[in-house]
């Protein structure tokens, strides 16, 4: 079997990246055209001005359980540096 020329191989190599690129850029294509559908069309604002589709910002604050240390954890820790500053 035959080597093929260097020539050759490169003119491979340019028709495969060339293909590569045609079906990057198709499937990009693709992608932006299925996607311009899928945006829900505006709704209209509440009368009183108020969106009740609106996420807050924090949900957990709101419910008031916001991460962070308990009130036993504080305790303890309260605890410590009493026993702490005792001795």
């Amino acid at each position: 079997m035959q080597e093929p020329h260097s020539s050759e191989r490169f003119q491979r190599v340019r028709i495969g990246l060339t293909g590569l690129a045609f079906v990057f850029l198709l499937v990009l294509l693709g992608t932006a055209i299925s996607r311009s559908g899928d945006s829900a069309p505006a709704t209209p604002v509440a009368a009183n001005g108020l969106d009740n589709d609106v996420v807050p910002d924090e949900p957990l604050a709101e419910l008031g359980v916001a991460p962070g240390q308990s009130t036993t954890d504080n305790r303890a820790a309260e605890r410590a540096s009493d026993a702490a500053s005792r001795q």
